[in-house]
């Protein structure tokens, strides 16, 4: 049963065009029949229906479909109601294209909860016998006629069985045959269930109708039950009544009988031919010639044109009760199952024109560009200690324009010092490569942060063992990291235990022995404390100290490091601010005299005269080579014994003391900056512009099927189901075109990571990868769901009627 209470309804509403299409309806209507609503186009006939099958909202009042309120209720509520109460019959079909009669009938059963396959098939099958399609159960709709679409429709509303069907001019695109043929079918429906119709035929619905109801201007005129029983005075196109011919001329012999029934006395010139059981007939030009035979929609009947009496309509039966199972309960069901979702995206991609196939090589780019974008954003925001820790994670540095040798000593004494270092620590060795001839004269660098080896213990170490002499050392895998491999792998130094027991070298001192190789993730290069200053002062670097741009070699050496030292005249400088010359220097000097020669600013005295073939330096003791260390540095490193107190003790001194690591940290990510923000700008750039060709791509996709959208909406689909569906679409898009995309540009990436320019500003592992992947997937969901969830809010009604549905 259905029942109106002042239901009113307007199209543009409070403008200067406003229609008030439904004004104060109220109506109650029974529980079979069949109701015809009558009126001129534009009366509100349709827009009525639609709001009583909840395809449309109104703008107040209430409607109830089976004691169901329908009006003011969420678009769910209205949908579940509507699918479970009640069949629609469209006038323009609405059958999904590209599936079969069969598909397109079984799917009004999915969405009331029917999935069993036998119930399904049953019940298909039934109607589609009943109503003479069953041949065409496996024949694509769209390669229907009319008249065979508008019974699929009637079989897809009334499988279902539901207690009212809708029919809005379901015959007002057929021709007059088919007319009459759907009007039999939908009066014999009506026997069990209330049929509500919408025709502009009075004539046709004061024959079927049981009760007539009259619209004019939104507004109910006259409502009256349709008691006559009148024939039908209706002509159909396709039969021929021969007797009512006024010229009928017959043409007989023993063996031919030709019969010529003419409605004008006018002359008619044929030519028959038989032959092989086949005629052939020849008119003249202004004769049009069409044979008909068993296949042809036109009849001849031979006998006057008769009125049609109901005995027409009474020949269909509709006997649900006999096949359908009442055991199953009815629900208001989604009609996608997962598999089904993604199996039907994958299915939809592979049926695209060549056209749409060729874009998806748009979203193959997009997915590069995304991967790019994420990769470098990740790489340019990354901090990975390898790119700026130059010193012992446990250094301290103190900075001063100049460093005076007294305060260095003063702050040695600090108790919560262990040692401090002029400079930097940073100290670079040869690593000498003797494997081969070839080789022999060639070494490669090996720079690090000098610290004492009290600093580590055995449990560091991941290979090799502790040194046992001073000329031992441990080095940490970051500084065989930083090793330019090109060269030791082509003599077969591969992984960190090929560097154990090689000798690495220094500037005039006998060769150390890497005999460790620890992992303290710090750049260390572990060594005795006693060899510190000579180590540093003989370090293969560019000349710190005196500021000089290129490698100068140092003049000042530490005279007990020359081994073939010999004095010629003299002694050795074993006191401070004194010095030996070579034997070469010795017309420009006098013996026993301060000299030009200055460290610490102190004229240094000339004590001795030496030969030797390996050093033509100047020689002074240990001391002054401290010294000149402290002097010409602009920084001192410290070694605290005791972390807590160090800054408070060098504050005290007046002097500002850091973290080494904070510093370098710091300063990195203040030089990063710039590129970082440049970096960043460049990827959401390139992320904004695939994400607006993606936008752009699946908008097209959608815009071509809004029509398949409203049929859905209009047959009962839920809107759940919409959005699922082309879910499957744009995740069959990405996993086809875009996850390859990004797969490719981490390829790329990864195989191009050796070079430092890429490594510091890429980042390519499983996390950006899975990340570029789920950021593709959510964000192409996003944007091609939304164009579906504009369509999707509005009304059933509002979905059928836009435009582009053409």
């Amino acid at each position: 049963m259905i029942r109106l209470e002042n239901v009113n309804k307007y199209f543009n509403f409070h403008k200067k065009n406003e229609i008030h299409v439904i004004n104060n309806t109220s109506l109650e209507l029974p529980d079979k029949g069949l109701v015809a609503l009558l009126g001129p186009s534009g009366c509100g006939k349709t827009t009525l229906l639609n709001t009583i099958g909840g395809l449309d909202k109104v703008k107040n009042g209430k409607i109830y479909v089976n004691n169901y309120q329908i009006t003011k209720k969420s678009a769910h509520y209205i949908d579940k109601i509507r699918n479970l109460n009640i069949g629609y019959i469209f006038q323009n079909y609405y059958l999904i294209d590209n599936k079969t009669v069969y598909d397109n009938v079984a799917l009004s059963l999915k969405t009331i909860g029917i999935k069993d396959k036998g119930e399904i098939k049953k019940r298909v099958n039934y109607v589609l016998e009943t109503l003479g399609i069953y041949r065409y159960r496996n024949r694509p709709s769209n390669m229907l006629s009319g008249g065979e679409r508008q019974r699929v429709g009637i079989a897809r509303a009334i499988v279902k069985n539901p207690s009212i069907i809708i029919a809005d001019e379901p015959t007002g695109n057929l021709d007059s045959s088919n007319t009459i043929e759907i009007m039999n079918i939908i009066k014999s429906i009506s026997k069990e269930r209330l049929v509500l119709l919408v025709t502009h035929e009075s004539d046709i619905a004061k024959f079927y109708s049981d009760r007539i109801i009259e619209i004019e201007d939104g507004t109910i005129k006259k409502d009256y039950l349709n008691k006559h029983n009148d024939n039908l005075d209706y002509h159909m196109d396709n039969k021929i009544y021969l007797k009512d011919f006024k010229h009928i001329t017959k043409f007989e012999n023993e063996d031919n009988t030709i019969n010529i029934y003419n409605d004008n006395k006018n002359d008619i010139k044929l030519t028959i031919v038989v032959k092989n059981n086949n005629i052939y007939i020849k008119g003249s030009k202004n004769n049009k010639i069409e044979v008909i035979d068993n296949d042809s929609n036109i009849e001849f009947i031979n006998d006057h044109y008769k009125q049609i009496d109901k005995s027409i309509y009474e020949k269909y039966e509709f006997d649900f009760e006999n096949i359908i199972d009442n055991s199953k309960k009815l629900r208001y069901s989604s009609i996608f199952n997962p598999i089904t979702l993604l199996v039907n995206g994958f299915k939809k991609i592979m049926q695209y024109s060549f056209i749409k196939k060729l874009l998806l090589l748009g979203f193959l780019a997009s997915g590069a560009f995304i991967a790019y974008s994420v990769s470098n954003s990740f790489g340019i925001t990354k901090v990975e200690d390898k790119y700026f820790i130059t010193k012992n994670r446990q250094y301290y540095d103190v900075e001063m324009s100049k460093v005076k040798v007294d305060k260095y000593l003063a702050y040695e004494k600090i108790t919560s010092v262990d040692y401090l270092l002029p400079g930097s620590s940073e100290i670079i060795f040869h690593l000498v490569l003797p494997n081969y001839y070839q080789t022999i004269d060639s070494y490669v660098s090996v720079g690090g942060s000098l610290t004492s080896i009290n600093k580590i213990t055995k449990e560091k170490l991941i290979n090799g063992r502790m040194p046992q002499n001073e000329y031992e050392l441990v080095v940490d895998k970051m500084v065989i990291k930083n090793i330019n491999d090109s060269s030791t792998k082509n003599v077969g130094i591969i992984d960190n235990k090929d560097y154990l027991n090689r000798e690495i070298k220094l500037n005039g001192m006998k060769p150390f022995k890497i005999v460790g190789i620890s992992d303290c993730n710090s750049p260390s290069i572990y060594a005795d404390s006693s060899l510190f200053i000579d180590m540093l002062s003989n370090s293969y670097e560019e000349n710190k100290y005196y500021g000089a741009e290129e490698y100068v070699e140092k003049r000042f050496f530490d005279y007990n490091l020359v081994e073939d030292l010999t004095l010629k005249k003299g002694r050795l400088p074993i006191n401070e601010y004194e010095v030996i010359i070579p034997s070469s220097e010795e017309g420009s000097y006098e013996l026993n005299k301060k000299s030009s020669l200055k460290i610490n600013d102190h004229k240094l005295t000339v004590v001795g005269i030496y030969n030797s073939e390996t050093s033509e330096n100047f020689l002074v003791n240990s001391n002054m080579i401290k010294y000149d260390l402290i002097v010409n540095s602009k920084n001192i490193t410290v070694m605290p014994k005791n972390e807590e107190s160090i800054v408070t003790d060098f504050n005290k001194e007046n002097v500002d003391i850091y973290l080494s690591y904070n510093r370098s940290l710091q300063n990195y990510k203040k030089s990063r900056n710039d590129t970082v923000t440049a970096g960043l700008i460049a990827a959401f750039i390139i992320l904004g512009i695939s994400f607006i060709e993606i936008y752009l791509m699946v908008r097209a996709s959608f815009l071509s099927r809004i029509k398949e959208i409203g049929i859905y909406r209009a047959i009962g689909v839920k809107k759940s189901d919409i959005y699922k569906m082309f879910f499957g679409e744009i995740f069959a898009i990405t996993t086809i075109a875009c996850v390859p995309g990004i797969l490719f540009i981490n390829y790329v990436l990864y195989t191009l990571s050796s070079i430092s320019y890429i490594a510091e500003n890429y980042l390519v592992n499983g996390f950006t990868i899975i990340f570029s992947i789920i950021l593709i997937y959510l964000f192409n969901t996003i944007v091609g769901l939304l164009p579906v969830m504009g369509v999707v809010r509005q009304t059933p009604a509002q979905i059928l009627a836009r435009k582009d549905l053409e």
